[in-house]
């Protein structure tokens, strides 16, 4: 049955490269064409390919991410049969409960794991203060749904596993290769996404041995080097074509809650290399879909990976299979199965409580 959906999203694609936000608005769009009605209340504009409506929602100019979270109590939430939130819902408790209609929550990661690997004293704080309210919006919502078992590790508690999905329609496999070997990354140089580590290897390991070998860096925040090409922002369509013509995506993250841009490659047709993080093992099934390999050897893997056609012709396929289990479709035919149980439940509940 058609339902109104009232999603939260802080981030959307065009105003944030945060990986929860393309999550937030693939759903979106998924559940539009499954024939639903979705309304996302963000702090973004809407993306150019939003089929769903956006409401903006204004948090003034400090502490946003605290104020867009309050400025969600003033919503009239009692006109959507579902409340999906991606995040910032920690405000919505007694007494907008009994307003309220079924509230699902998505935890795409954890910030206390964030927290541990990001540098300086105030951002760690910060990440400690959200990791705080993820936990509390564990309570307010009718049920927490993560997206990895890793990230279930920290709410042992929540029962329940959606994993991450990928627009199909949007990355698959198809054209020519680039003439030269080609290594994509897609996250930032700095921090735990670690593009100065593949940088740095790159130069030191891969280009001696693999001398027209080129580096395409998605990233606004790359320094400029030898046989390296930095896009900075770029479109769905521009990334989904660049995954295509790599020979290899490497995203060497020293941790990911999920890891979307690994799935994002296998559906491309393109194969993966990771350094063991706990994301990378679930989504490669420990080096079953992927190439896992300790930083220390980085360079070194690419190096064989780039030279073998046959280990990039087995693992491209092998990403192609298990990329299949990401797909947005079967990731929105698990939140609509969701959706009605809890809606139904509802319903029941009312039934009980007006015979009484």
């Amino acid at each position: 049955m058609p339902k109104h959906i009232g999603m939260i999203s802080h981030y959307l694609p065009g105003g944030s490269k945060i990986g929860a936000g393309y999550q937030a608005h693939y759903l979106a769009n998924a559940m539009i064409r499954r024939g639903h009605r979705v309304v996302v209340h963000s702090l973004c504009a809407p993306p150019a390919d939003a089929l769903y409506q956006v409401r903006p929602i204004d948090a003034g100019n400090g502490l946003r991410t605290f104020r867009y979270a309050w400025a969600l109590r003033r919503i009239d939430w009692s006109q959507f049969d579902i409340l999906h939130a991606h995040g910032d819902d920690y405000w919505l408790w007694w007494p907008l409960a009994c307003f309220k209609p079924p509230h699902i929550r998505t935890m795409h990661g954890s910030c206390f794991a964030e927290a541990r690997h990001i540098p300086g004293f105030v951002e760690k704080l910060r990440m400690a203060v959200l990791g705080v309210s993820e936990i509390l919006s564990t309570f307010v919502a009718n049920r927490t749904v993560c997206v990895s078992e890793n990230t279930r590790v920290y709410y042992p508690w929540v029962a329940d596993t959606i994993v991450n999905g990928v627009d199909t329609s949007a990355f698959f496999p198809g054209g020519e290769k680039s003439s030269a070997p080609t290594i994509l990354f897609v996250g930032t140089y700095r921090n735990r996404k670690r593009g100065q580590l593949l940088m740095d290897e790159f130069a030191r390991v891969v280009l001696p041995q693999v001398p027209n070998a080129e580096l395409w860096m998605v990233c606004s925040d790359a320094p400029p080097a030898r046989n390296v090409t930095v896009f900075g922002k770029v479109s769905t369509n521009e990334l989904a074509d660049l995954y295509r013509r790599a020979w290899v995506f490497c995203l060497p993250s020293s941790y990911e809650g999920f890891g979307v841009p690994y799935i994002e490659a296998m559906a491309s047709g393109t194969p993966v290399i990771a350094t063991p993080n706990v994301g990378a093992l679930e989504v490669t099934a420990s080096g079953k879909f992927g190439v896992i390999c300790e930083a220390s050897c980085l360079g070194d893997r690419l190096v064989q990976i780039l030279n073998d056609q046959d280990q990039r012709d087995r693992f491209a396929q092998l990403g192609l299979e298990r990329a299949a289990i990401f797909s947005f479709d079967r990731i929105a035919s698990l939140y609509d199965e969701l959706y009605e149980e809890l809606c139904n439940r509802r319903s029941q509940s009312k039934s009980v409580t007006g015979e009484l």
